[in-house]
């Protein structure tokens, strides 16, 4: 078995578990990782959010608290002509986002670019994570992509269950800084 189809098993492992979580518990547990993400942004003064899909934490609240305090907010956005992801600075959620190419919410074309190496703090979706800051994306590649090209700190966002001990990795994958999770704030391990 090669690797892409050990990811594709596990991916696949992760999606079913995280249909089990109720939507009462993922409420709880994304105001719970709201709470420990938001006591680690007093210094970010950009931040490259994401529009969370309907298996992902809720990170929308944090969206708007920050939104408030006048950071820079931006959310990524497809690109058409390159194929890959950029970032769009919004200011209001309801007149900013529009649906996008692959039905995420993101910001509409009138946004300003922001310029990915001049994002403080990225916050990176996944279907799981590992405490090495290994990420498991969906499997096309976009956020690994987007990610290489960011010079902030980069923030694996997921519930508690998603944070395995190890996850298969090749050489074009993007690691994290750190993860937070409803229980726990952590930084990347290095490998031995």
């Amino acid at each position: 078995m090669n690797m892409e189809e050990i990811k594709n098993i596990l991916r696949v492992q992760m999606r079913a578990q995280l249909e089990r979580i109720s939507p009462a518990v993922r409420a709880v547990e994304s105001i719970g990782l709201c709470e420990r993400l938001e006591a680690q942004l007093p210094s970010a003064r950009a931040i490259l959010f994401f529009a969370p899909l309907p298996d992902e934490p809720d990170v929308w609240p944090v969206l708007e608290r920050s939104l408030a305090l006048g950071t820079v907010c931006a959310l990524p956005y497809f690109d058409a002509s390159t194929q890959a992801y950029g970032a769009r600075v919004i200011q209001k959620i309801g007149t900013d986002l529009v649906a996008g190419k692959f039905g995420v919410r993101e910001p509409a074309a009138q946004c300003a670019a922001m310029p990915l190496n001049q994002l403080d703090l990225v916050l990176v979706p996944g279907l799981a994570f590992d405490r090495f800051g290994n990420r498991l994306g969906r499997g096309r590649g976009f956020y690994d992509r987007l990610l290489g090209e960011v010079s902030g700190v980069k923030c694996g966002i997921c519930y508690q269950g998603q944070l395995l001990e190890s996850l298969p990795t090749e050489g074009h994958d993007v690691s994290v800084n750190f993860i937070v999770t409803p229980n726990e704030c952590l930084k990347a391990r290095k490998k031995q």
